[in-house]
């Protein structure tokens, strides 16, 4: 692995250059302070200073609703236009720890080839970044990240040090090969080393991960903590679609009405919502959304680690700043380590009881 310096100043005709024959997807505003990733059409658009996106990357790969495939009289015809080659500049670290988390479930067993084709057409260049309060990537460990990328800047104040993780990677430096220096002095090191301590320094929230499997599996059946969040949760699946590892997907079949054929449609679905568990003649064996939230932080914080080796939580915040009655990773790790955590739904818990 080689590391490199760049000047800021360069930043803007280099992504250019290597975007001349592939799709540019960067973090811009949405609003006046949410960010979303989205395909670049003017590089003014770009904007680096962002925690999160609204929507996680993953939805760059597998949209929230694509065709799989044509039908008519003639056959099945796959449908593959969704993975146009790409570059995706500007992405977090842990948000690249929960596409490898997807490239580990999606390619269990069978291969989920409308996954995997989109993830070779991608190129993954990584960007640096600074937690606010709700970043817990250093408790899971995604808040540095050493594979899994083909570039990877590292902001520092008036360059970058750029790591190559690919050889695909090395070929973009090569298309604008005199924008990078080899030359990396014990000054810039020590530079880089300074930031690192005091990023580290900067996280605010902790979950102690390494606990969790446990606390999970003693506190599954009657803890109390789940008719709390049944009472107060909304189940409108928020949480499932922010999140960077969450992979439930529907498929439906949209028949044409001027010819004989249909379309047969993937789009995402959570297994937080009522109709998800629901099957033939009306029967739900997950009708309550305790059940359902149970199954929910299980995969998040100890089915994924005895799978995969990790949780499959990310740290990335999103849900604890999008779930609107405070049901999110932290709020709900903190309580089953027995904290009393200030919430919405234990203030409703507390008002119901009186």
């Amino acid at each position: 692995m080689r590391i490199l310096k760049f000047k800021k100043d360069e930043l803007h005709p280099f992504l250019k250059r290597i975007s001349e024959e592939a799709e540019l997807w960067a973090p811009a505003k949405k609003y006046s302070d949410r960010h979303i990733f989205k395909k670049i059409e003017d590089l003014s658009e770009i904007d680096l200073d962002y925690t999160r996106t609204l929507l996680p990357p993953r939805k760059i790969f597998l949209p929230p609703s694509f065709n799989m495939f044509n039908v008519d009289e003639e056959g099945y015809r796959e449908d593959f236009s969704h993975a146009t080659p790409k570059i995706l500049f500007g992405i977090h670290a842990c948000d690249i720890h929960g596409l490898r988390i997807l490239d580990a479930f999606f390619a269990q067993t069978f291969d989920d080839p409308y996954h995997s084709q989109a993830r070779k057409n991608t190129l993954l260049i990584g960007h640096s970044c600074w937690p606010d309060e709700h970043c817990l990537c250093k408790s899971t460990g995604t808040h540095v990240i050493e594979e899994g990328y083909d570039l990877f800047f590292s902001e520092l104040e008036s360059y970058y040090l750029v790591w190559i993780g690919s050889s695909r990677g090395d070929d973009l430096v090569r298309m604008k090969e005199d924008s990078f220096d080899e030359n990396i002095s014990d000054k810039d090191i020590q530079a880089y080393t300074r930031w690192r301590e005091e990023r580290d320094k900067a996280f605010k929230a902790e979950i102690n991960f390494i606990a969790m499997p446990d606390l999970l599996e003693l506190k599954y059946r009657d803890d109390p903590l789940w008719e709390k969040l049944d009472t107060a949760c909304l189940s409108c699946g928020s949480c499932s679609n922010v999140c960077p590892t969450c992979n439930c997907y529907n498929v439906m079949d949209k028949p044409y009405l001027n010819t004989v054929g249909s379309d047969i449609n993937r789009c995402w679905d959570a297994c937080t919502l009522v109709e998800y568990s629901e099957v033939a003649g009306g029967e739900n064996f997950r009708e309550k959304r305790s059940d359902r939230l149970r199954l929910w932080y299980t995969h998040k914080l100890q089915a994924y680690i005895s799978k995969y080796g990790k949780p499959a939580c990310v740290g990335c915040g999103r849900c604890v700043i999008t779930c609107p009655v405070d049901i999110n990773i932290f709020s709900v790790a903190q309580s089953l380590a027995g904290k009393d955590v200030d919430t919405f739904w234990n203030r409703l818990h507390r008002e119901v009881r009186k």
